[in-house]
């Protein structure tokens, strides 16, 4: 629908390989720097705020010819479970006892390649710590040239600072938060996005943007579907310009709506 309307071949806010903003190029830059000594690294945030594109950029590096890139995603599972889904990913065969021993031939051989190993955990506070230790003994065993880049919510952190955890705490070579965007960068973000994909820098008109800043408070994947919904009712009225009444169109349905409003729709009801 937007395609047609807009005349576009691609739809903004919808687009896979995004690119980088300021704090997660600074973060991507430090985290290769620190592969080189075998680097432990922790990336906190909260929900939608862009550890998923970082960590998303972070895995097209895999195509790169010194680079191996093995991204965990499910993250409750067992450790043997964990340990399965690396084996998967370097393509490894073996029975469960032999595990550990094969990893770690595998990542010597990676190395001995000439590769940097990256290692990316996502939603790294729902990780059981018992697990985490022995993943980060593993991990101990590997080739220097490698980091294990832990992705998860502010309370990551919370568990790592218990007294009992303080050993794997001690061993973290990086850690960044990623804080909410500010206005300008939003604005900056919406403009990029239509942009990259020729259309109008005014497709949103002042109002427009000014409401989703506000309602976005700084999380970036909130903007994205702010943007991406507005740009949508606007479409279904045929128009091409999105103003102030295609984003009321979106913040009035309920899970853009606080708590509070909702419970006060009830009691009016």
């Amino acid at each position: 629908m937007i395609t047609s309307i807009f005349a576009t071949t691609k739809e903004p806010f919808n687009r896979g390989n995004l690119a980088l903003l300021t704090q997660q190029k600074h973060i991507s830059d430090i985290v290769k720097i620190h592969a080189g000594q075998g680097g432990f690294s922790v990336i906190l945030g909260e929900p939608g705020v862009g550890k998923s594109v970082l960590r998303e950029h972070i895995e097209l590096w895999q195509s790169e010819r010194e680079t191996t890139v093995v991204s965990l995603s499910r993250t409750m599972h067992t450790y043997l479970n964990i340990l399965k889904q690396l084996a998967e990913s370097f393509k490894l065969d073996v029975p469960a006892k032999a595990l550990e021993t094969e990893l770690i031939k595998a990542a010597f051989e990676h190395i001995r390649r000439r590769k940097t190993l990256y290692i990316l955990i996502d939603e790294a506070h729902l990780l059981q710590m018992d697990v985490l230790r022995k993943l980060r003994l593993l991990f101990e065993r590997f080739p220097k040239k490698h980091n294990l880049i832990l992705f998860g919510q502010p309370d990551l952190l919370h568990y790592l600072s218990l007294n009992i955890n303080q050993d794997i705490k001690s061993r973290i070579t990086f850690s960044q938060t990623i804080k909410p965007l500010n206005d300008d960068d939003l604005e900056r973000y919406i403009i990029k996005e239509l942009e990259a994909v020729k259309m109008g820098v005014n497709t949103f008109d002042n109002g427009a943007v000014e409401v989703i800043i506000r309602s976005s408070a700084g999380n970036l994947r909130l903007c994205r579907n702010l943007c991406y919904a507005s740009l949508i009712e606007a479409c279904r009225e045929a128009k091409k310009i999105v103003t102030i009444s295609h984003v009321n169109q979106v913040l009035v349905q309920p899970h853009w709506r606080s708590h509070e409003e909702l419970i006060k729709q009830q009691v009016a009801s």
